[in-house]
């Protein structure tokens, strides 16, 4: 028999309700632990040099003068780290090239051994006393290039005459893959009534976190090493360390404290991070690198880079027949696996979204290019898909002369066809989508349009409206996690787990949860991240977090009650079947004989009861939305005003509505960048970053990010995990671009230049714009 939550704490502080974030506290108070924070006494510091050439061979390196400067305590080169036996960093192998050959990728080292292939990659790396040493030495080190050609455009690049990356290939298509049926896609577009096409670009961007990559490595007094980092995913950071050094994990400890933010871009080991443990282990010291901001642009992961051909075959009716897609996905100079995965496999997964189209014919091809290797960014493939297909359903609506919401809806999957299987072998669970878009438009006062486009006219301005409905998957196919809770005499609840937080309020869901079983104090919770000598597991990204880890940590606290009310009974001599648990305290059925959580804490070995337990859900779940935006565009100048951005979204149960709301908004924010401003760009000759700083690389301004509306819709529970719940976190990046861009594009159509505005593509910079509207169709 089960009694819990006899008490308000959980009515007042577990799910469903928005209470602020447990973690502001310490962060306002300049108590946050990031990487950077953290002393190491008699550190020292790692500056790196790096190439300024996108492509070249190292005809030599002469570290003498560096040497012999004040401070300096062990320079490295790429030699140094081969004699030393550090492996090279693992490309994709997942995949294969058209002819059955595999994965070609040219060997990437932490340090170049003997080529460099984009601009920024580390050659040498100066260890000294101090940062400002460590500079001056590494300024100081010559490195003889012989430059060669480079290409930095994935079309020229898959050009014949390309100049080649990878060593004895004929080109530089790293891999490849073709999801459908062909031959069917081509029977359904020859019958076709209504064929759209339109050719898309997914820009390069960069994920621009607020604090750069920071590494500290210290090797322990029992031989141990310990690295403090910034990273979303502590064990596979650590497994991958260990591979590249030779080491076990048992002899590697990683601890993540705060990060401030990841969006997937610290989700993988850097090349700095093997210098740094590699140097702390070596000269038994502690050593420690954190990026400046120029580092970052160079050196973390960019995101997107996929350039698409998308078409659309549909009836008379305006049903959608069969999507044909063939993209080149500039994967940049190394061949990496998440970034290849991302392209290949995880964008192709959602590309169908939430209509019902059964024929696909997807050809992508993975292609290396003298630019920093992309990985995940925000959204991961899936912006990428969903944008193709939303950018089509608005031109098949205008060539088809049917409504953009009715072609939708005639369109979409049905609740009574769930669980539904589109053509990549993925399983829906539940969605109702058609619900879902009615009351996005509701919302958003999607009928009241004419008026306030009349209102824009007599200003002056183009005003538009977009649309995105769409879904996307979570989850990272990683569907297992451990969690461990200890219960002490002192009145603590340790939650220990391998999620890890970035700013997606991980610990406050996470205590809301344990609330929700326990019916004790949020006081008496203490959640903890990062450290893989308490919690292995995948980590945090494809918002997975509170679908996977937090279904975990319930099932965990549900676990650790039902065997602490085994010890109870023994405790109180009675029928494990007659103990009761709630609000913090075990009692016999019917009596007033009973112990508390905490007292029967103290009875145990240690004082203590500790609880492991591992536990999986059962599939991704698909979160979905449709998200609604208004523009008003200047017609002298381009400039374009976001004048109000709505969206309704069916994240499942809702643990907390505030923090939910957060991550929908922070969300399309970085949507709307990639929409209207961002874009990394390297210049065609010579291969250098013209986009380096926040100078040249414009992120969102707060204009165009203060007119939101969002909300949930709660009545469709996901049905893999526990709670219900879907994830959050990547679904707003996903709909923002698309709904921004049609909404452009409708604004312009309006005005006549429906031409012209097809071939619009992010970001849609004002000049962009302007010329759109001096080429009338």
């Amino acid at each position: 028999m089960t009694k819990r939550d006899t008490n308000d704490n959980a009515g007042r502080f577990g799910s469903g309700r928005s209470i602020p974030r447990v973690e502001d506290a310490a962060l306002l108070r300049g108590e946050g632990r990031f990487t950077d924070n953290v002393h190491a006494a008699d550190a020292l510091h790692v500056a790196f040099v790096r190439s300024p050439h996108a492509h070249a061979r190292i005809r030599g390196i002469d570290t003498r003068a560096a040497s012999a400067m004040p401070g300096v305590a062990r320079i490295v080169t790429g030699g140094d780290l081969v004699r030393a036996g550090i492996k090279p960093i693992p490309h994709s192998t997942d995949f294969r090239r058209a002819d059955g050959s595999p994965t070609a990728s040219p060997p990437r080292h932490a340090l170049a051994t003997d080529t460099v292939r984009h601009v920024g990659e580390a050659v040498a790396a100066v260890v000294a006393r101090s940062p400002l040493e460590a500079r001056d030495a590494a300024e100081a080190i010559q490195v003889d290039y012989e430059p060669l050609a480079a290409v930095v455009d994935v079309q020229q690049a898959n050009r014949p005459d390309a100049p080649r990356l990878a060593p004895g290939t004929a080109d530089n298509v790293a891999c490849e893959v073709r999801h459908g049926d062909a031959k069917a896609t081509e029977t359904a577009f020859a019958r076709a009534a209504h064929v759209v096409a339109l050719d898309l670009v997914n820009q390069r961007v960069a994920p621009s976190a607020i604090e750069p990559r920071s590494t500290v490595a210290l090797r322990e007094a029992d031989g141990r090493l310990t690295v403090r980092t910034s990273c979303q995913t502590p064990t596979s950071f650590r497994d991958e360390l260990c591979d590249m050094l030779n080491m076990q994990p048992k002899d590697v400890r990683v601890v993540v404290g705060d990060i401030g933010g990841g969006f997937g871009m610290k989700s993988s080991l850097y090349p700095e991070d093997i210098v740094v443990a590699y140097a702390a282990r070596e000269l038994e010291q502690p050593v420690r690198f954190t990026a400046d901001r120029i580092e970052e642009f160079l050196g973390a992961a960019h995101g997107r880079d996929l350039e698409s051909h998308a078409e659309l075959a549909l009836d008379a009716n305006g049903r959608i027949l069969a999507l044909r897609v063939a993209s080149l996905a500039n994967v940049g100079a190394y061949a990496t696996p998440v970034g290849v995965v991302i392209q290949l496999i995880v964008g192709p997964w959602v590309s169908t979204s939430i209509y019902d189209i059964d024929t696909i014919d997807v050809h992508i091809e993975a292609v290396l290019t003298n630019t920093l290797p992309t990985g995940a960014y925000r959204g991961a493939g899936r912006p990428e898909a969903i944008y193709i297909i939303e950018r089509l359903m608005d031109e098949a609506a205008r060539a088809t002369g049917i409504d953009r919401v009715e072609i939708r809806r005639r369109n979409m999957i049905r609740p009574d066809q769930m669980p539904y299987t589109n053509p990549m072998a993925k399983t829906y669970d539940s969605g109702q989508f058609e619900k879902v878009m009615d009351q996005g438009l509701a919302l958003a006062g999607w009928q009241g349009f004419a008026t306030r486009a009349e209102a824009s006219r007599r200003r002056g301005r183009l005003r538009g409206q977009g649309m995105a409905t769409f879904l996307e998957w979570t989850g990272a196919d990683v569907f297992e996690e451990t969690v461990e809770v200890t219960i002490t005499a002192a009145g603590r609840i340790e939650i220990f787990n391998a999620a890890q937080p970035m700013g997606q309020s991980l610990a406050t869901t996470f205590m809301q949860l344990v609330v929700d079983v326990f019916g004790v104090s949020p006081n008496d919770i203490d959640v903890h991240f990062g450290d893989t000598d308490r919690g292995t597991g995948f980590g945090s990204a494809g918002s997975r977090s509170l679908f996977v880890v937090g279904s975990a940590v319930r099932v965990a606290s549900e676990r650790t009650v039902d065997h602490a009310r085994e010890l109870a009974s023994r405790a109180l001599e009675a029928a494990v079947g007659d103990i009761e648990y709630g609000a913090g305290r075990f009692t016999i059925a019917g009596t007033d004989r009973g112990i508390g959580l905490y007292e029967l804490a103290g009875r145990q070995p240690a004082s203590k009861i500790v609880f492991a337990s591992t536990s999986s859900v059962g599939a991704p779940s698909w979160p979905n939305a449709c998200h609604v935006c208004e523009v008003d565009v200047d017609p002298e100048t381009g400039e374009i005003e976001l004048d109000g951005y709505w969206s309704v979204n069916d994240v499942g149960r809702v643990i907390n509505p505030m923090v939910v709301i957060g991550q929908l908004e922070g969300g399309a924010t970085q949507g709307i960048g990639q929409a209207l401003s961002e874009r990394v760009v390297y210049d065609a000759d010579s291969g250098q970053a013209i986009t380096a700083s926040f100078m040249d690389y414009a992120l969102p301004h707060a204009r165009n990010v203060g007119a939101f509306a969002m909300t949930m819709d709660e009545s469709t529970p996901c049905t893999t995990n526990p709670m219900g719940v879907k994830g959050v976190g990547e679904l707003g990046t996903i709909g923002a671009a698309p709904a921004v861009v049609n909404a452009v594009v409708d604004a312009l159509a309006r005005a006549g230049f429906a031409g012209p505005a097809r071939s619009l593509q992010m970001p849609l910079l004002p000049e962009q714009v302007w010329r759109a509207m001096q080429a009338r169709a």
